[in-house]
C-alpha cells in the first residue's frame, strides 16, 4: 500500500493491528521523497554503517534486553526532540491511524517536524516510544531526520514533555532495514524499558519506483542517571 499526499510525493502506510496496535510496515515507508533533490552526495541521507555479524533485517534480540527495568515516568506528551550530534531541534506533533488503520504522518508543510505516534508509548513511560519523521520533501529539501543515519552508538537524544521534564536517551543500536522486513515486534511491541524508536527513510532513492527502498531506524533506552 502507498499513499500518496500532496506533491505527489509518497507517504508512510502501516496498518495497525492487535492487542499491543503492532504496526505493520506495507512496501511505503518514511519520509517523503523524491527526485527534486541535487544530485550530489551532500543531496543523499547518510547511511548507518553496514553490520558485519548481523544481517540486515534480523530482529532476533532487541537491543535493551540486558538493562534492568527502569521504574518510567507518567504519561506525558513529548514537545520537543534534540539531537545535538546531527543539529536537530524540532517540534513534535501527535500523530494516530488513519481510518484506513495506516499510521498518520507530519504533512508535506510541516517536514521539520517530527510524529509521535500517541497511541503508543509516551517518552518516559515504560514502553516503546515512537517517533517519526521525514527525510527529504520536494519544496524543503532536506527534513528533519535527513541526517539520521550518521547517529553511532552512545549518542544521545533529548525529548522535551509537556509536564516540564526532559527525557534523554542513549542510541544503542542504528540499523537499516528494508521496507519489506521491517522490525514491527522491536519498534512497536511490548518492552518492561523505557525505550525510543526512531524512523525515517533510507537507503539509495530509487527514481524508477520513486521511493526510497529501506527504513532507518535508531533503538535507544534512557539515559542511565549519573
Amino acid at each position: 500500500m502507498t499513499t500518496t499526499r500532496a506533491g505527489g510525493r509518497h507517504g508512510f502506510s502501516w496498518r495497525a493491528t492487535g492487542p499491543v496496535v503492532l504496526v505493520l510496515l506495507a512496501l511505503a515507508g518514511f519520509g517523503l521523497i523524491g527526485a527534486s533533490l541535487p544530485d550530489s552526495p551532500t543531496a543523499r541521507p547518510p547511511q548507518p554503517p553496514a553490520l558485519a555479524n548481523s544481517p540486515v533485517g534480523a530482529a532476533a534480540t532487541s537491543p535493551e534486553a540486558a538493562q534492568p527495568a527502569p521504574s518510567g515516568l507518567p504519561r506525558s506528551v513529548p514537545s520537543q526532540i534534540v539531537i545535538p550530534k546531527i543539529g536537530v531541534h524540532s517540534s513534535i506533533m501527535k500523530i494516530g491511524t488513519n481510518p484506513d488503520g495506516t499510521v498518520e504522518v507530519p504533512p508535506l508543510d510541516q517536514a521539520q517536524l517530527a510524529g509521535w505516534y500517541e497511541p503508543g508509548a509516551s517518552p518516559g513511560e515504560i514502553g516503546n516510544a515512537v517517533l517519526v519523521g521525514h527525510v527529504d520533501s520536494a519544496e524543503l529539501g532536506p527534513a528533519v531526520f535527513f541526517s539520521l543515519g550518521d547517529l553511532r552508538p552512545g549518542d544521545t537524544v533529548g525529548v522535551l514533555r509537556e509536564d516540564g521534564e526532559q527525557v534523554d536517551f542513549t542510541v544503542e543500536s542504528v540499523q537499516s532495514y528494508p521496507k519489506t522486513d521491517f522490525p514491527t515486534e522491536l519498534v512497536y511491541g511490548p518492552t518492561d524499558q523505557v525505550a525510543l524508536r526512531v524512523v525515517t527513510c533510507g537507503g539509495i532513492f530509487d527514481e524508477a519506483a520513486g521511493d526510497y527502498p529501506d527504513n532507518i531506524v535508531v533503538f535507544a533506552t534512557q539515559a542511565q542517571a549519573k
